[in-house]
C-alpha cells in the first residue's frame, strides 16, 4: 500500500465512524426535543439551549396539542 492509499483509507474509516456517531447523537437530540415538547417546553428555549433554530426544533417536535388526528373527518 502506498502512503496516499493508507492515508485515504484511514480518513475514510474515520469519516464513517464520525458519521455513525453524528447520526446516533442527532437521533438522541431529536428524541429529547419530542419528549420535552410533549412536556410543554417551548421550541424557543430548546433552540437556545441546543444552538438550533426555533423553526428547526418546531419542525422536529411540533406542539402535540395542535396536531390533528390523522383519521379526522375535518
Amino acid at each position: 500500500m502506498t502512503t496516499a492509499e493508507e492515508e485515504i483509507r484511514a480518513a475514510a474509516r474515520k469519516r464513517e465512524r464520525s458519521k455513525a456517531a453524528f447520526e446516533r447523537d442527532d437521533a438522541a437530540l431529536r428524541e429529547l426535543f419530542v419528549k420535552w415538547r410533549a412536556a410543554d417546553v417551548g421550541p424557543s428555549d430548546m433552540a437556545r439551549w441546543s444552538g438550533m433554530t426555533r423553526e428547526w426544533v418546531a419542525k422536529i417536535a411540533p406542539d402535540p396539542k395542535r396536531s390533528k388526528p390523522a383519521d379526522s373527518d375535518d
